[in-house]
């Protein structure tokens, strides 16, 4: 099955399926950020996941890029959007206008083509914009992508779910059968459902990091060795050894957004666990910045902002939580991240000379702990028990 596949936004979620789907089908990425797409012209990845770019080059590859709406959209037997859905603090919702102008742009230039979205989205959304434009070939698609492993996930993943039931869903699920490499299940649902799933997924997850957390801020003040009440309670075949490290608080691209958007969808219904998770995630924050003070730095050194040790991502991971709180606390807080090309990170000083970070520190906060840094723990402060993400 060749198709002609037209992808709208070059992040994790868009270039993953771009590199993956341009191996059976033609494959062209639009995106507004022009350095994405000269990246893509040039054969080089938007994001920086080593496995992803060996895929790349190891496999010949039909992946274009274009600036052109015209182009991108006309001749599409297929348009994936993957635009950012970011959550909007003040209307408490999801901010989609970048999906529905993508959608408004395909239906004008494309009466054809499936529309796909893969932008996580409010539960509705997709009914409400098939009524709008009176068809049935919007189909909502969710992923369930880690950043660090994006590569693994395409390629085994642990579901694909479906919020349609008609032929060109059909076929889409078959795009995406085709790219895995085990047997996997395939989910018809409305397209409601389909939102429900994305958005209840993470926020069980969500859910999850907080249990351990609070765990570990027990097991803290109650003098408790964590490493042995979290094997003690993993041990639990229902419960099992994963998503059980501590750490600073849930936080990413996707969760901290996806529980927010889930509270709001909840409305007049009654709940009282959804907003326990989205308030937990500030507790821990709070908890963590008290544990710090004890300590009474004068200088705090945040040793990467990244939320994993695989990850180059750090979009509102927890530990900038924690740097703004210190800051507010009178704490001066200065970075180490080697990504970073710029001497100031949302007005934090960056060193990225680490001898020179070490000797500025008095004490340095780690979200996960790194061979590079665990030569100096007893300078250290981290929750990372079990050294895995």
């Amino acid at each position: 099955m060749n198709k002609k596949i037209t992808i709208v936004g070059a992040g994790y979620v868009g270039m993953s399926l771009a590199i993956l789907l341009s191996k059976n089908n033609v494959v062209k990425v639009y995106d507004i950020d022009k350095k994405k797409i000269k990246n893509i012209r040039a054969k080089k990845s938007t994001i920086n996941n080593l496995e992803l770019i060996k895929y790349w080059k190891e496999n010949n590859l039909k992946i274009y890029a274009t600036e052109s709406k015209s182009n991108a959209f006309k001749q599409a037997d297929i348009i994936i959007v993957c635009t950012p859905t970011n959550y909007d603090e003040t209307k408490n919702f999801f901010e989609t206008d970048s999906v529905k102008s993508t959608i408004n742009e395909a239906i004008n230039l494309n009466s054809n083509a499936t529309i796909i979205i893969k932008s996580t989205i409010p539960i509705g959304f997709t009914s409400e914009i098939s009524k709008f434009y009176n068809t049935d070939r919007i189909i909502f698609s969710p992923e369930f992508l880690r950043e660090d492993k994006v590569l693994e996930d395409n390629l085994y993943p642990s579901r694909i779910i479906i919020g349609s039931k008609n032929k060109k869903a059909k076929d889409f699920a078959k795009l995406l059968d085709d790219i895995s490499l085990v047997d996997t299940e395939i989910l018809y649902m409305k397209s409601s459902d389909a939102e429900a799933v994305k958005l209840f997924s993470n926020t069980f997850l969500a859910m999850r990091v907080s249990f351990f957390n609070e765990l570990d801020s027990y097991s803290i003040v109650k003098k408790l060795n964590v490493d042995s009440v979290i094997k003690g309670v993993c041990a639990d075949p229902r419960i099992g050894d994963f998503y059980n490290n501590p750490s600073f608080g849930y936080g990413g691209y996707c969760l901290p957004k996806d529980t927010k958007q889930l509270l709001a969808n909840y409305h007049s219904i009654p709940q009282n666990l959804i907003e326990a998770v989205v308030e937990s995630n500030s507790t821990r924050k709070d908890f963590i910045v008290k544990e710090i003070l004890k300590m009474r730095p004068k200088v705090v050194g945040v040793y990467l902002l990244s939320m994993k040790s695989n990850s180059d991502s750090f979009r509102t991971s927890s530990v900038q939580g924690i740097m703004t709180r210190l800051k507010e606390k009178g704490v001066k807080v200065i970075i180490f991240e080697p990504s970073l090309n710029k001497k100031t990170f949302h007005g934090f000083k960056v060193i990225n000379d680490f001898e020179s970070f070490e000797n500025k520190s008095d004490l340095i906060v780690a979200n996960r702990l790194t061979k590079k840094i665990e030569k100096i723990k007893n300078k250290v402060f981290t929750r990372d028990i079990f050294k895995k993400d």
